[in-house]
């Protein structure tokens, strides 16, 4: 973004920042995002020190909300006609960024809010977020500040005692989203700090017992599928079922191994009710019932995640270019999302619909392409499939712009990884092309001009 001088709000001097006024959707789907996180029109004086956000008149255009929202800071005194001829201008880069089609009443009536505050809950009112789950927000927030500054230890924990009854699910995810800030800033101090906070809250706090409890039942579920292995069938699933301790290693079971639950496996389980007596039988009917929920929750939830998928997706096929659909729907791309795609694509082809499926096949491409692995591990991967040292030879000299020092370090930093954990023969194999790549590194450097 090209810089614009501005006054500083402290000396009043010029000084040079990135300047923007129009935060519309339409045009940038990050623009929302931008907004909401404070950092926009940041200036740096280099008369006064002065360091912070410029006050300006602000415009900010959701076109699927119908949302047109409008701002101007009150310290500015801007007298109306002024107000009108800054605002009007951003409102007709709107219109002529959006097609006639899209052009719609509430572009005629711009809502005007008083402070920068009241813009933000407005737009993430249209979101669904009240102003009481942003309260709520900030109690925890202001919770997390309380813990950090505590004097010590037995400080943190009789805060957290104390305020036991705010640290829900939202909290956790404050806090693990406060952590991956610090992380991605480099800043390790304070994500160091941050972990042995989310530590102690885990075993401090109501919540976080039982969070901990139902990772421990999740990894017990996995660990008896596993066990069972290759001779997992519907007989050995059941044995394992009856056995679980609890409901939570109960509920985990059905997430990993719902497919083996079927009409055969319950009829397995009525069977055996048949056969027992007395406080058994009365364990198992318990058993099929709390089964027969959970699976049902299971599938439910399934369908609904399933639909919301197959509704992303639509809303992708809907944007004129799918890339930008998909920088700006943001799906999450994992099993569901591929597996409704394929079905979508399946029925594309079927009704021979050329256009949708061209979209289709497009969304495919993207995800292969952002999905695949960088060059350098694909060559790494070449190189050991290698079957002589000629192919070896061959696939270096056919890469070897891609054999730099920045390259070597990772291998490095990957083959010490590799030996020390539980993949010490790759490791090894590793190391083996790590030295080749080194020495032909070393020959191309020798023999260049």
């Amino acid at each position: 973004m090209p810089k614009t001088v501005v006054n500083c709000p402290n000396c009043k001097r010029p000084v040079q920042a990135e300047i923007q006024q129009l935060f519309d959707l339409n045009q940038d789907p990050a623009a929302k995002q931008k907004l909401l996180s404070g950092a926009f029109n940041l200036i740096q004086c280099p008369h006064c020190g002065f360091r912070g956000a410029a006050a300006l008149p602000i415009v900010y255009h959701d076109p699927e909300k119908q949302l047109l929202l409008t701002f101007v800071p009150q310290e500015l005194a801007l007298p109306p006609n002024e107000q009108e001829r800054i605002i009007g201008g951003l409102i007709n880069q709107v219109m002529t960024h959006l097609p006639q089609e899209k052009r719609k009443a509430y572009l005629l009536q711009p809502q005007q809010t008083l402070t920068m505050q009241g813009l933000i809950e407005r737009i993430l009112e249209a979101d669904g977020i009240t102003r009481e789950m942003l309260q709520a927000q900030q109690q925890r927030l202001s919770l997390i500040q309380r813990l950090l500054m505590a004097s010590s230890a037995d400080v943190q924990k009789e805060i957290i005692h104390q305020e036991d009854h705010l640290i829900d699910e939202q909290f956790f995810a404050l806090l693990e989203r406060l952590i991956e800030v610090s992380a991605a800033g480099r800043d390790e101090q304070s994500a160091q700090k941050l972990m042995d906070l989310q530590k102690m809250i885990m075993e401090e706090s109501t919540l976080g017992r039982d969070l901990s409890q139902q990772v421990q039942e999740v990894e017990a579920a996995l660990a008896s599928l596993k066990e069972a292995g290759q001779s997992l069938d519907r007989e050995k699933l059941l044995e394992i079922v009856i056995n679980a301790p609890n409901a939570d290693r109960l509920r985990a079971l059905v997430s990993f191994a719902r497919a083996g639950m079927d009409y055969q496996f319950f009829q397995l389980l009525s069977e055996r009710i048949d056969r027992a007596r007395g406080d058994g039988r009365a364990r198992l009917v318990k058993l099929r019932d709390d089964l027969l929920q959970f699976t049902q929750e299971y599938d439910q939830d399934l369908a609904q995640r399933v639909e919301q998928t197959r509704q992303k997706i639509e809303q992708i096929l809907s944007e004129a270019d799918v890339e930008e659909g998909l920088v700006k729907y943001s799906p999450v791309i994992d099993g569901i999302f591929l597996s409704v795609l394929n079905t979508v694509l399946e029925q594309a082809e079927a009704q021979k619909d050329l256009p949708r499926l061209e979209k289709l096949k497009k969304i495919v491409d993207i995800i292969e392409k952002a999905s695949a692995p960088p060059e350098e591990v694909q060559l790494i991967e070449r190189l050991l499939g290698a079957e002589s040292e000629s192919e070896e030879r061959r696939i270096l000299e056919e890469n070897a712009e891609k054999i730099t020092p920045e390259l070597l370090n990772s291998m490095v930093n990957l083959v010490y990884q590799l030996q020390e954990g539980e993949n010490r023969e790759l490791g090894e194999r590793v190391s083996a092309i790590y030295k080749k790549m080194l020495r032909f590194s070393m020959e191309r450097s020798l023999n260049a001009p």
